[in-house]
């Protein structure tokens, strides 16, 4: 990507994240340190996606956040609500797909080096990486949508996990409504839409060098390498789809390996500082002999951002995956 624009983008996230009070220190150091491994790369889309991302989920949380506050407590015992972001945080979210992209363009500097191909543009069915770069933003956008908007809505969640499907208080991990489902495939879309105007496609009849490289460049949907109309709109669907069933597999995985606690006396879901552990019995924890708080659901295995570097984990690598599948290449080639 250009420095005339990753640069002064970078610097305006930095310092809108300072001013804002939205980042620690220790997280505006590794958000600006991801923003130059995404600037890095030849292709601006995965920059962007990492933007729309912050601004987005910046957005959304911002949303009622005095009435989401309300709904929850600090682990402090304050009221809860999303604090600063920490550099683990920063992190859970982009870890993968940045390093994925490192290797990306590892392999765009190897092909450039051999010759073995042109990087002017993507052929359809190749490249799993960008698949799983793009994978995890829609992913890790489903799974911030969800939360953030899911929490306000007017019914009770219910527990994903649970053989009942019973409710539980707002802010449970693994409790999942119509309206969080529903916001967790818009964010997802909102990736799929950004990546689908930014990637670098290669068109259908296009007479450039790609061309005599791979041929007369057909839709991919009859054999070819090009990305035409519906090859598009069925990439846009599917990464919406499939992001949105992140946001669901972080429910499961929270519901699962994240011990949800409870305030007895509100009944209000407890919030780590930082998505960190909550503890449950401690001795300033008592009144009467008996703990305050007690556990919802879950086991105490992973804190909450552990559950989302699996979560983009596991939605990357499946991406990736499921796309070698429909398009009938071995997963040997991904470095390729």
């Amino acid at each position: 990507m250009h420095p005339y624009i990753a640069v002064p983008v970078t610097a305006a996230l930095v310092w809108r994240a300072y001013s804002r009070d939205s980042l620690t220190p220790a997280g505006i150091v590794v958000a600006a340190l991801t923003a130059s491994v995404h600037a890095i790369h030849p292709w601006s889309v995965f920059f962007a996606l990492l933007v729309v991302f912050f601004l987005a989920g910046t957005a959304v949380t911002k949303v009622k956040h005095r009435v989401k506050a309300q709904l929850t407590l600090s682990s402090a015992g304050s009221s809860g609500g999303e604090g600063r972001r920490t550099h683990v945080q920063v992190l859970a979210n982009s870890l993968v797909a940045s390093l994925l992209i490192l290797l990306h363009y590892r392999q765009l500097l190897a092909r450039d080096k051999s010759g073995h191909t042109s990087q002017g543009c993507w052929p359809y069915a190749s490249d799993f990486l960008v698949v799983g770069i793009v994978s995890n933003y829609a992913a890790v956008a489903a799974d911030t949508f969800s939360s953030e908007l899911g929490i306000l809505s007017k019914d009770k969640p219910r527990l994903l996990t649970s053989w009942n499907f019973r409710t539980v208080p707002p802010g449970t991990n693994g409790g999942i409504t119509l309206l969080g489902t529903s916001a967790g495939f818009l964010g997802a879309s909102i990736m799929a839409l950004t990546s689908v105007v930014l990637l670098p496609f290669c068109p259908v009849g296009h007479t450039s060098r790609a061309a005599k490289l791979f041929g007369d460049i057909q839709p991919g949907f009859e054999g070819g390498s090009g990305w035409g109309l519906w090859e598009k709109a069925a990439w846009v669907l599917a990464v919406s789809l499939w992001g949105g069933l992140g946001s669901l597999l972080d429910s499961a995985l929270g519901g699962w390996f994240q011990a949800s606690v409870v305030d007895v006396r509100s009944g209000k879901v407890v919030e780590g500082t930082g998505g960190g552990k909550v503890l449950v019995t401690d001795s300033h924890l008592k009144q009467d002999g008996n703990s305050s708080r007690r556990v919802e659901s879950g086991i105490s295995i992973l804190d909450n951002n552990a559950v989302n570097l699996l979560m983009a984990f596991v939605m990357s690598a499946g991406g990736m995956v499921v796309s070698a599948y429909l398009w009938d290449l071995p997963l040997g080639t991904i470095l390729q």
